[in-house]
């Protein structure tokens, strides 16, 4: 069931306008950070001054998307509700849903089908982080685009622990693979993927790959196959972490507080993006300034 705080779990409404959803997949066990995340979701542990979540939400609004989904195990439901709230703070709809068991990134829209109510959606892994001049620009260009799928190919040094895409001479994308032992590029695909209102039928078609998940890498093969599908390469400028990993997630953590110490700015604030936005006003702002009084975040959100 859809979850709302504000509605009791009744779900979505039916006076919701047409619009991009999005969806923040923070389910799983966080095995790979055992054992740190033994009684803690990994989307619940900070890169540097901030909840890792707080990346791929700020991904989302920086996209102009205000209806968003967080997939979550059932234990660390509590949690993000504490956390994140209704999203009324930062002038955001959030919903939850429970992901009883991690069947695959492709599962995210079996789950969230009616709070996607056929329309077009964007999925977010709840562990990846961006950042970069061009990202909104990059995110919010793939969000108008209503018809097939978009995604993002990072070159990376080691492309065998990704979806791996596969370019031709004309720098069209002609293959994608998932984890491949022999990978036919260097290039990735980030966490973060568009869709449009095809992509429930779409993943209904899906059968568990051999490793039992229904596969975002399957996903995306079909929307190729049906010349569906768009590859946008990253600006060299833009940085992409997976932190699911101890070593990823040190490495991003670095990588924030010195853009943030160098640049006097901070990454993935969601209220400095609502307030930039329009989705909140001053007074919106100074009720978050009061919540955080006393601490570094909140004497930054002051200066806002």
């Amino acid at each position: 069931m859809i979850q709302n705080i504000q509605t009791d779990g009744i779900g979505m409404t039916a006076e919701k306008a047409t619009t991009r959803r999005g969806i923040i997949l923070a389910g799983g066990t966080g095995s790979r950070l055992f054992p740190i995340t033994h009684s803690v979701c990994k989307q619940l542990v900070p890169v540097y001054d901030k909840p890792m979540i707080y990346y791929p939400l700020s991904m989302l609004m920086l996209a102009g998307i205000r209806d968003i989904l967080v997939i979550v195990n059932p234990r660390d439901l509590g949690g993000f509700h504490a956390l994140l709230g209704d999203g009324a703070q930062w002038g955001l709809d959030i919903y939850y849903a429970e992901q009883e068991r991690a069947d695959g990134l492709a599962q995210a829209f079996l789950i969230g089908e009616e709070f996607i109510e056929g329309e077009p959606v964007c999925l977010v892994l709840g562990d990846n982080l961006m950042h970069g001049d061009a990202l909104p620009e990059a995110l919010l260009a793939a969000s108008e685009r209503t018809r097939g799928a978009t995604v993002f190919g990072c070159e990376v040094e080691a492309p065998e622990q990704f979806g791996v895409v596969e370019f031709d001479q004309d720098g069209v994308a002609i293959s994608l693979e998932e984890k491949p032992d022999v990978p036919k590029s260097n290039y990735a695909v980030p966490g973060v993927y568009f869709y449009d209102d095809k992509v429930v039928d779409y993943a209904r078609c899906l059968r568990p790959s051999a490793r039992g998940e229904l596969e975002i890498t399957d996903l995306n093969r079909l929307y190729l196959e049906r010349g569906e599908l768009k590859v946008e390469l990253l600006d060299e400028g833009i940085a992409w972490f997976d932190a699911g990993l101890p070593e990823s997630l040190a490495e991003a953590s670095y990588f924030v507080r010195g853009i943030q110490e160098r640049e006097g700015c901070k990454i993935a604030c969601p209220e400095e993006i609502a307030l930039a936005q329009g989705m909140i006003d001053r007074d919106r702002l100074g009720q978050s300034v009061a919540r955080y009084e006393g601490t570094p975040y909140g004497e930054y959100l002051k200066q806002l």
